[in-house]
């Protein structure tokens, strides 16, 4: 068993933390004051594209993409570290082009689209020229059972008629948003349920197509990027724009059990790092009742458990991508589910010990806390509930011991 990684690995995270060190990070407050400036939050600060120009410049860019020409060539284990990294900083995962929801969208394009599709929508995607959303959660019905999902796609002709009410569309604000993956159903009476979806690329211009509502995270908007709730109604689309073809949907769901299962949970290892550096920091400055915190046996106890935590979930989740790599997806299930449980709920805890030593300040935004735990705990659901995951891993559990 080798815990040392890569020498392209190790390249690639002494740039990225260079990078980060030296543009990333000081310009995260740029970031925000620009958006609360310009005249409307959904439009796109003008740091984000500078940023992206220096990224791409330095060769930064789109590391994602494991079995693909179209990436860095980095297997999930080597870019597992890289996207911790990025995801200490909110900002950074767009700046070198690797973030959700464009990187599982790209990533379906480059599996199951056809070469015109790739054309039209990979390419700008891979040159950061637009951005993405994906369309699958309803809100009329449970969507963790992909099953349920009600939104209909009909042939006529040489078209597709989409309709539909989805939510959670993440993405759809930025005006930069070009193109959507639409999951709804093409054969809704097929006795395989499994059968009866598809996905399908809609142009967000497409006549029919309205936002009812931008949602908000526990208060928090994610501007520009923002989380639609969103109304198809008779939006038509070529019948060329079906991806895979009729029926697939669920392939594809599956499909994407790639880089972005990795994606999620090594970006919030990142963030639980940078959550107990707070903690350090904050240990050693403040003073209460005539002492440091430091020097309180439960703070030095809440700084070893995170500590303790975090190695412990970052070995998982280098694990399952170690097994995605040598094994394949469908063989590294029962793996990714585990990290889809255990990542987010580590780094909650670890957030809520920073937040303890921080007081007041820990649930407002003059510390980057409060914005930390809502995404971390938005991330409990949006790839999944945690009783999905579960269910999973204890039926694979039982198989092997029936």
């Amino acid at each position: 068993m080798e815990f040392e990684y890569s020498k392209r690995t190790k390249m690639f995270m002494e740039q990225l933390t260079e990078f980060m060190d030296k543009h990333v990070y000081p310009n995260e407050q740029t970031f925000v004051d620009q958006l609360h400036a310009q005249p409307t939050r959904w439009q796109v600060p003008p740091i984000m594209e500078e940023l992206k120009a220096k990224a791409r410049e330095r060769g930064l860019w789109s590391l994602f993409l494991p079995e693909s020409e179209h990436g860095a060539g980095l297997t999930n284990l080597e870019y597992a570290p890289l996207c911790e990294i990025m995801g200490r900083s909110p900002i950074a995962p767009e700046v070198f082009n690797c973030s959700a929801p464009d990187t599982g969208n790209m990533e379906v394009l480059v599996r199951y689209g056809t070469e015109a599709q790739k054309k039209q929508w990979l390419t700008p995607l891979l040159e950061g020229k637009i951005r993405s959303a994906f369309a699958m959660t309803e809100p009329k019905v449970a969507s963790s059972d992909a099953t349920n999902i009600e939104a209909s796609i009909v042939r006529e002709g040489e078209e597709y008629v989409i309709n539909g009410h989805k939510w959670w569309t993440s993405g759809i604000g930025d005006p930069r948003c070009k193109i959507l993956i639409f999951m709804g159903k093409t054969d809704p009476k097929n006795p395989d349920k499994y059968k009866q979806q598809s996905m399908i690329l809609v142009p967000r211009d497409a006549p029919g197509i309205k936002i009812i509502r931008m949602l908000t995270v526990f208060g928090y908007d994610d501007a520009p990027h923002g989380h639609g709730e969103v109304v198809f109604e008779n939006v038509r689309v070529p019948a060329s724009n079906i991806l895979l073809g009729e029926g697939r949907g669920f392939e594809i769901a599956q499909g994407r059990l790639g880089p972005g299962r990795i994606h999620h949970c090594m970006r919030q290892i990142g963030v639980a790092e940078r959550a107990l550096e707070a903690m350090c920091r904050r240990a050693q400055e403040r003073v209460a009742f005539g002492k440091r915190l430091a020097d309180n046996d439960i703070t030095l106890e809440r700084i070893a458990q995170s500590r303790i935590e975090i190695e412990q979930a970052r070995l998982l989740v280098l694990k399952a991508a170690y097994m995605m790599d040598t094994a394949g997806n469908k063989v590294a299930k029962q793996e990714i589910a585990a990290i889809k449980v255990a990542v987010p709920n580590m780094t909650l805890r670890v957030i809520e010990r920073a937040m303890q030593l921080h007081g007041g300040g820990g649930v407002s935004q003059a510390f980057p806390l409060a914005a930390m735990w809502a995404h971390s705990r938005t991330l409990r659901f949006a790839d999944g509930p945690d009783e999905v995951h579960r269910r999973q891993i204890a039926r694979l559990e039982l198989k092997k011991h029936g």
